[in-house]
């Protein structure tokens, strides 16, 4: 889906991080590992999340919250993993497998005002949750592609656990306006410090 979330709204409603290309990577960026312990934004604002996303997913019922956990451990061990340039656990993978294939989908021709355009359409009558399932081959279709899996990065702030797909070559911070702005006031305060005396 061609559809997008903007990260202001996603701040807005408690995520700092969101808005990729790929929901895969907004929902790895729903837990914060970079703290201890950890924090699973999903924990209190799942609802929200799902809300947020309802344009780019399959409709249906929203997933239980321990197979969103299961999915979103296996693309962010395999997301790492390529980022890390090693390959996947096989664990990741089976699991990645397992929930794209839990839903069948198929191709479907749409005619609306534009004209014709390809849809997909999900078959939850199968069993699985569609959600998940297109979350699932987003990852796939993303870890498949050399050129997109190439940009997969992983934020500059040592303080910070979130991934996402560098547009361009120079972007390194997950946010500008929470890690970058981070790194140009911690630049800005080291230039202010006088000099030591010797």
């Amino acid at each position: 889906m061609s559809v997008s979330v903007s990260l202001g709204a996603m701040q807005d409603a408690g995520f700092p991080m969101g808005g990729e290309p790929s929901v895969a990577i907004d929902l790895v960026d729903t837990v914060m590992l970079a703290v201890d312990p950890s924090v699973d934004l999903l924990e209190d604002r799942a609802a929200t999340w799902w809300k947020l996303q309802e344009a780019r997913l399959p409709g249906g019922e929203t997933p239980p919250g321990v197979a969103v956990r299961r999915l979103r451990g296996a693309i962010r061990s395999a997301f790492e993993a390529r980022i890390e340039g090693r390959a996947p656990s096989a664990s990741a993978v089976e699991d990645l497998n397992s929930f794209a294939a839990s839903v069948p989908s198929s191709p479907r021709l749409e005619v609306g005002p534009e004209g014709l355009r390809a849809a997909t359409r999900w078959h939850p009558e199968y069993g699985g949750n569609a959600k998940l399932a297109a979350i699932a081959c987003e990852a796939v279709l993303l870890l498949s592609d050399p050129d997109r899996a190439a940009r997969l990065r992983h934020c500059a702030n040592p303080r910070c656990s979130m991934i996402f797909l560098a547009e361009n070559s120079r972007r390194v911070w997950c946010t500008a306006n929470i890690c970058g702005n981070r790194a140009r006031v911690a630049r800005h305060q080291r230039r202010q410090r006088p000099a030591k005396q010797g």
